[in-house]
């Protein structure tokens, strides 16, 4: 006994997504706050001016949360109908939206009743945007006209129709007051100047449009559509520049981050993916638990609210960067200390002697040295330890196979005990690096309590779904197998032409047809 080697933990490699600037920039976010909303948020629009509060349109009211605020601080009611979108004027002080009766109406942010009413659409208004010189709004709305009103007189100016579906996504240039893009469900996005009295541009996109993006300066445009999120030169005329497909349902809504380095967009497969602006590749993604229909970065990102079709306003906030205190500083040993006997010189008669220092076993391995070996590997199956650290818990089982005591120690053993061991396989047996170990591990199992299948409807359960795990592992290997066989034929066929050219390269003619033969 005094011999015994502990078991030797295996260090597997850890397969996790790689750390970039954006992983950090993106996960340094506070767990989000959920809020219940009256229905299905579908449009959420934060103030450009402090104290940055946001607009959250839901079902037939629109509430203005302030950044930190957990319940609304003003809601405004004054709808017939279910009210779809709401957005702030440049100034913040203004709030125009739109509803289902085709009705639009502007709020001041310190009253409640509303300030003008504009009324001209027969349908759904489900876009509306504050021109440049802020005192105009565009409104497109379901039936598939574009309007552009003058506030001060509460009268249309202008009537497009241009598109042939509804529209259901706008945004005004903020540098122009006279042009606007819009787009529709007829597939196409069209660009507006007002001083022409029509479009002037028009791209297809493919797929009925959600939602439209125009960058601050104006020269690219963002739509999304389908699955697909994609991006047009204005200054060459509307020539598309790439088409990204990243999303697996429709994607819904974009918004640009603060530097406009970045580009989000969200869609119905409950993810928001975060672009580069320069290579237009996906830097990062974030998860959520329902569809997706609404989305909004506050100033600096410091704040990013997602709404849901669920009728949940997920909020998060960057976490605030922690001062390090100023903690007085610890007198240390004098230098003399650390050099204490480094000069002295040993002499012939001295004697060394070491004093190691004494290593305690861990319990499992005091377990497996007094042959307990069900109860080494019920220590190893402890939550704390399966789940944080599986990879001992692979290594023991690995040593109790090589030991030749694995079906020894898994058998006899109850519901609650059986279904402990059955969770672990099903939770790391898809995983690459512990695949080959647990494979094994379930084929003994299935072979031990086959009989006794249908005494226990929960272990009944897992059962079957381990054993469709194990075959479906099984599949993999074998397509993995001729795969690699595939490849060596490949590589040995290469191989041999590759040392046929070097002959004929370093020889004379007539010897040449002699090899070529042996060959």
């Amino acid at each position: 006994m005094a011999g015994y080697k502990p078991v030797v933990i295996q260090a597997y490699p850890v397969l996790g997504e790689k750390i970039t600037q954006d992983t950090v920039y993106w996960n340094n976010y506070k767990t989000p706050v959920q809020i219940k909303e009256f229905g299905a948020v579908s449009k959420v629009d934060f103030s450009p001016q402090p104290p940055y509060n946001y607009a959250v349109t839901a079902s037939s009211r629109i509430h203005i949360y302030g950044r930190y605020s957990q319940e609304p601080i003003k809601t405004f009611s004054r709808f017939k109908d279910t009210a779809y979108c709401a957005t702030f004027r440049q100034d913040g002080r203004l709030l125009v939206a739109g509803s289902e009766d085709g009705g639009i109406q502007l709020f001041d942010i310190s009253g409640r009743a509303p300030l003008r009413q504009f009324e001209g659409h027969t349908k759904a208004v489900h876009t509306v945007d504050f021109t440049a010189d802020k005192y105009h709004v565009v409104s497109g709305a379901d039936d598939y006209t574009v309007k552009l009103w003058d506030i001060p007189n509460s009268k249309e100016i202008l009537t497009f129709k241009e598109h042939s579906d509804y529209v259901r996504c706008g945004c005004a240039s903020k540098l122009n007051p006279d042009l606007f893009v819009t787009g529709s469900y007829d597939h196409t996005v069209k660009m507006f100047d007002a001083r022409t009295n029509q479009s002037v541009i028009s791209v297809e996109h493919g797929q009925p449009v959600e939602s439209v993006l125009l960058f601050p300066s104006g020269g690219l445009l963002v739509s999304a559509g389908g699955r697909y999120v994609k991006v047009w030169d204005m200054l060459k005329g509307g020539q598309l520049l790439v088409s990204l497909k990243n999303h697996h349902k429709t994607v819904t809504c974009l918004c640009l981050s603060s530097s406009g380095q970045r580009l989000l967009s969200g869609s119905l497969d409950r993810k928001v993916k975060v672009y580069s602006t320069t290579s237009y590749k996906v830097v990062h993604s974030f998860d959520y638990a329902a569809s997706i229909l609404s989305l909004a970065l506050a100033h600096e990102d410091e704040t990013i609210v997602v709404g849901m079709t669920n009728g949940i306003l997920s909020v998060k906030h960057r976490k605030s960067e922690a001062k390090k205190d100023s903690l007085p500083r610890r007198r240390r040993p004098a230098y003399r200390t650390f050099i204490k006997g480094k000069n002295y010189m040993k002499q012939q008669d001295d004697i060394l002697i070491n004093r190691p220092s004494k290593k305690h076993l861990e319990l499992y391995d005091r377990d497996l040295k007094n042959f307990r070996i069900s109860k080494a590997l019920d220590r190893v199956l402890e939550p704390d330890c399966a789940i944080k650290t599986p990879e001992i818990t692979v290594s023991i089982i690995k040593e109790l196979n090589r030991r030749g005591v694995l079906a020894n120690a898994l058998a006899g053993r109850d519901e609650k005990e059986i279904s402990r061991v059955l969770n672990f396989l099903i939770r790391n047996l898809s995983q690459p690096r512990f695949a080959p170990v647990l494979i094994n591990a379930a084929e003994i199992i299935i072979d031990i309590y086959l009989p006794v299948i249908g005494q226990s409807p929960v272990v009944d359960k897992k059962f079957l779904l381990l054993q469709g795990l194990v075959e479906k592992e099984i599949d993999y290997q074998r397509e993995l197998l001729e795969t690699l066989g595939m490849m060596d034929m490949l590589f040995a066929t290469m191989t041999r032409k590759e040392s046929t050219s070097l002959l004929q390269h370093n020889t004379s003619d007539g010897f040449l047809e002699n090899k070529k033969i042996e060959s």
